[in-house]
Formats: structure tokens, sequence, C-alpha cells
């Protein structure tokens, strides 16, 4: 017991010197060890969920130096979600540009913090007793977020699990005493993962350890969890059967919907709370990060910055049905005046916004005539647009020579570096803050999305679209809008339907760069931004990160290639 106490005070010592959370940890000489070690791993338990959100101080940048802001950034930005209005001295542009080097503070910091978290997970799991029943819920914390912490890692920088089991992964940590700092391969990263998350199942319970917070796991968080790692390894089946393992064996479109909160246009601002939240990284009134906040870089309001905005494509998506609770509740575009002009303008992409990689937009008068077709003169030529898009509206325009997809909007938008204003508040209103929120790490939607997928790989179209469709009719698509496999809507493979669906319900999430290249497709960056103006191969070096330099330099574990 001696022993375990030591780990477990080390990690204590962790909490108290680099998380500013309240800790109700008061070690009494009247108490027994074995409640001194409850209590202290129960505040370390606290510690590592501080670590997620507190500002930490890391070569030299303390202000925003936070786990989860780092994560979602770094997880969301390389792919084609989002516009970068602006070139930016935060480290988050290396990110957005594929400009990635081993020493930036947000990837150091998150390297750092994550084994922190992991080193402090493991001092619980080894100075508890599962066979104790008070002891099994902080014991099944420690293993989920143990296994959340490493597959963060494995994702960001390692190759997904689908090009190879035998790539080089990350240094795998399942004890508080490591005598060798080496890179496991990705398959064994997974494979730990997976025993970690069933681990953690069969130790929880389906009640968070503070009531009605979904900060503090669950079974189902764990299982929830484990439904998306057999997806990114391709396990479709186990993935399945997960899913119906969460719904007492019974995974119907019905059971699924009642998981969701339909009450969506306020889920974020209280998803601590909502039964549809599964994780989320909990924040207090007094932990709102303002300017340094996820929420700061794409919404304007309450003192943030507002420069990351949705890209045209992703617009061009939600606007397919306008009631699109995921467009309406969550994107707000911006108008001179606070309301939209009856004239139009036709917004084209336009070459060299401070480097010829990058695009900027023009923005012309639109012309519509009897038919209805739009167009705009530009040095005295006219260009009609045309739709590209089938049944639903998509806008190219043959301009210079090159096809490119534009976009007809209000003529009173607000700009910011000539591209539109659109700002997004899923990271946004807790408590009325624009810039306080509980990021969201896993919901019932991303599982529900988890199960479709996995269906339309094992060629089961028709229960993929059935869950296609709960996830629809919750963000207010009309009966006409659903799927099946005699009304595909022009698509011809319901694969490409459930990625759409990911692309749009879990946006801004930090899931869309993942589910790209897993599945070992391209990202087309072609739309306006800072971001580069290019097509970015699934096999280019950078679609993962750099081992930080602090790390190589000091264990001499291999660097990625690229790097």
């Amino acid at each position: 017991m001696k022993t375990k106490l030591l780990y477990v005070t080390v990690a204590l010592g962790l909490v108290l010197g680099l998380a500013s959370c309240d800790l109700d940890y008061y070690p009494s000489d009247e108490q027994s060890s074995e409640v001194i070690m409850k209590e202290a791993s129960s505040a370390v338990m606290d510690g590592c969920y501080a670590l997620m959100k507190d500002e930490v101080e890391y070569l030299g940048w303390p202000s925003g130096n936070t786990y989860c802001r780092h994560y979602f950034q770094l997880a969301e930005f390389p792919a084609d979600n989002t516009c970068v209005s602006g070139k930016s001295t935060d480290p988050l542009f290396q990110a957005a540009t594929y400009t990635m080097t081993d020493n930036l503070q947000n990837v150091g910091t998150l390297w750092m913090l994550a084994y922190k978290i992991i080193y402090m997970a493991n001092t619980v799991i080894e100075g508890l007793d599962e066979s104790k029943a008070e002891d099994r819920q902080i014991i099944g914390e420690a293993y989920f977020v143990r296994a959340l912490i490493h597959h963060n890692l494995v994702t960001l920088f390692a190759l997904p699990y689908s090009y190879g089991t035998s790539n080089k992964g990350i240094p795998l940590r399942t004890s508080s005493i490591s005598d060798e700092t080496k890179r496991n391969s990705v398959g064994e990263v997974y494979e730990q993962i997976v025993e970690d998350l069933k681990k953690a199942a069969s130790l929880m319970t389906n009640e968070p350890r503070v009531s009605g917070n979904h900060g503090y796991p669950t079974k189902d968080a764990a299982l929830g969890l484990l439904s998306r790692v057999y997806l990114f390894m391709g396990k479709y089946t186990d993935c399945i059967n997960t899913v119906d393992k969460m719904m007492g064996g019974s995974a119907t479109s019905t059971a699924l919907d009642a998981k969701l909160d339909h009450n969506f246009a306020s889920y974020f601002a209280n998803a601590k709370s909502s039964s549809e939240t599964l994780f989320c990284i909990a924040h207090e009134a007094t932990e709102d990060r303002g300017q340094s906040s996820i929420g700061s870089m794409y919404n304007a309001e309450g003192g943030g910055w507002g420069e990351i905005y949705p890209s045209f494509p992703l617009l061009n998506l939600y606007e397919r049905y306008p009631t699109d609770a995921r467009y309406t509740a969550f994107i707000k575009p911006q108008y001179k005046g606070g309301t939209p002009s009856d004239k139009e303008s036709v917004y084209v992409p336009k070459g060299n916004a401070g480097s010829e990689d990058m695009r900027s937009v023009s923005t012309f008068s639109a012309t519509k005539d009897g038919s209805g077709n739009y167009t705009f003169t530009s040095g005295g030529t006219t260009y009609t647009l045309v739709n590209k898009g089938g049944e639903y509206t998509e806008y190219h325009v043959d301009y210079k020579g090159e096809d490119l997809i534009v976009r007809v909007m209000p003529s009173n938008m607000i700009a910011r570096n000539s591209h539109p204003k659109f700002f997004v508040t899923k990271f946004g209103y807790q408590d009325g803050s624009a810039t306080l929120s509980s990021p969201v790490v896993l919901r019932w939607a991303e599982v529900i999305l988890n199960a479709a997928e996995a269906y339309a790989r094992n060629d089961n179209a028709s229960m993929a679209l059935e869950l296609v469709n709960v996830i629809r009719k919750r963000a207010g698509i009309p009966d006409e809008g659903m799927f099946s496999t005699t009304q595909m809507h022009g698509y011809t493979d319901a694969r490409d339907i459930v990625m759409d669906e990911r692309r749009m319900e879990l946006a801004f999430e930090g899931h869309r760069m993942f589910d790209v290249y897993r599945n070992q497709k391209d990202m087309d960056r072609h739309y306006p931004g800072f971001q580069l103006w290019n097509t970015v191969s699934h096999m280019d070096n950078h679609i993962i990160y750099p081992i930080p330099n602090a790390e190589w330099t000091v264990s001499h574990i291999e660097q990625n290639e690229g790097y």
C-alpha cells in the first residue's frame, strides 16, 4: 500500500502544481489508508479533467494554452470545413496551412499534457482495487481517460489504422513507471485502447460520478468511444455490435432517436447536462477563457476574434435544405444593418490572398434573368452561373479559364479580408457567455453515425440510410429530404451519403480530417481562404503532425517522415 500511496501522491502533486481546479481532498492522520487512497484517487481523476481545460505555460506561451483548445483546432483546421479569413500569429495557422513544425507551442503543449494525464490515470488504476465496489467507477474513469488520450495522440501523430498496423504509432503508457520510451506500432496502440475501453465499460455504471455532469464518463461513454475506435479500425461488425450493446441489444432507429436532444438549438450551450452528451470537457462559469477560448476563433460576439468561418462547400451542403437546424441554429451570417438585403451578389474565389496558393473573394452584383439564371459582369465580360448540383444548388462559373464554385448571397454580407462572415456558435453561450462552452468529445449523434457508416461499409445500405434519417429528422429536414435505397437524391453510394451527413452533423467538432484520411480520400480545399487552395493527397506526409522537438531530441524516438 505504501508504494501505491506514493504513486498517487506524485500524481496529486501534478494536479496541485499544474491545474487550477478546486479539489476536495483533505487527508487526515485519522483516516485509514484506504480512505486516503480513494479520496486521493478521486482528486487525481478530477485533476485529469482539469488538465484537459486549464491554461498552462509552455515555451513561454501561457494564454489560451489548453489541451482542449489545441486538440479541437489541430483536429479540425487541416480539414475542409473551415475558411481561415486571414493570417494569424497563432500556431493554429500552421495547422490550417499544413506548415506544421516540431517546435510549435500547440503541438508541444498537447503532447506534454497528454502524457501527464495518462500518467495520472495510471496512478489511479494502480492505486485502487477493482474488486471493491466503491472503487470501480473511478478506476473505470481512469481506463476511459487513458484510452481517450492515447486515441487523441495516435490519430494526430500517426497514420490511420487503415494504412497498416505496423506503422509507427505513439509511445504507449500503461504504467506509472517506465524504463523506456519507444514508439509502439499503430496496431499495438489500438489494441490497448480497445482493451482499456472494454475494461472501463465493465467497471462503470451509466450514472456519472457527479450526477447530471457529463464531464464524468460512464459505461456508455466507454462503449461509445469504442464504437468510434472500431470504425477507425475497419471492424464494422464490432462497431455495430457495440452500439447494439449500448441499446440493450436493440439499436432500432426509434430507440436511438430517443437518445438525441430534441431541443437541438440549445444543445451545445447545455452539453454538460444534456442526455445526448456521453462525454464533454466540462467548464464552469469561472473557466470562461474569453478571447483564448475555442469559440472565440469562430465567433466575434462577446469579444471573440471571429476569424474562422464555414467553407463554401460546407455551406452549400447545409443550404440544400434551408430548415436544417445545424445551419440555422449554429451558423450565423453577418449582415450590415443586421438583416439580409433583397439584392444579391456573386462571391467568386480570386487569386492571391497573400500567396499564390491562397484565394480571397471578389464580389459582383448578381443579375437574375426571367428563367432564374444568374449572371454577373467582370471586366466587360458577362458570366453565367451554372448549377452543377443536380437536384441541389451548387453554382459554378467558368471564370478566366477556371471552373469555380461560387455562391450567391445577400449583397450586404459583412466581410473580413473579402471573406463573408458566418459566425459559428457550437462553442459558446453556456451560462449566457458567447465564449463559454463545455466542448463535446462524444455524443449520441456521433454513435448513431458510427453505426450508420459501419452498416454502409458492410453493404447494408438500407439500415445505414435509416440511421442517417434519424439524424436528419432531428435536424428538421423535411420528409422529402429523407433517404432510402430507392431515393438517393443524386448519390450513387450510401457510403457517400453517410460521409456528408457526418460532415454536417459533426462539423467543427474535430472529426472531418480523420473521416477523410482514414478512408484514404484526398482533402479537396479548393475554396476561398488563407488556407492552401489545393487538394491534399491522403499520402502526404503532413496529414499527421510531427513528434514535438522536446520529445524526440530527448528520448530519441523516431520523427515522422517529412519533418
